[in-house]
């Protein structure tokens, strides 16, 4: 993977319980993992009916690779949040291939 390819700037966000409330209640949130470069291999809008029309961004983004991503974490990207739908390593841990799409009101 050459460096010159990734010209982004991504964060991705791991899913975490949280910390728990004065109430005792766990507030389940986002904790920052990782900023590191990437490159946008891929990015789309398409329509969806479901209900309605409605569009979905999907994005996917290649960086170095990253050991534990799952689909339960999220990508902060451009002042947005893109949530993880399919990871896939590039051969022997040179890199990662991340599938996100928008969260929603992200």
């Amino acid at each position: 993977m050459r460096a010159g390819k990734l010209d982004r700037t991504i964060r991705v966000d791991t899913f975490d319980d949280g910390a728990v409330d004065d109430f005792g209640t766990p507030t389940p949130g986002f904790t920052a993992r990782a900023t590191m470069r990437a490159q946008i291999v891929q990015s789309s809008t398409e329509e969806f009916i479901r209900a309605g029309a409605e569009d979905e961004t999907v994005i996917i983004f290649r960086t170095r690779y990253l050991d534990g991503v799952t689909t339960a974490d999220r990508v902060h990207f451009e002042g947005e949040y893109f949530n993880v739908k399919e990871t896939k390593e590039i051969p022997r841990r040179k890199g990662l291939e991340l599938r996100c799409v928008r969260a929603p009101g992200g």
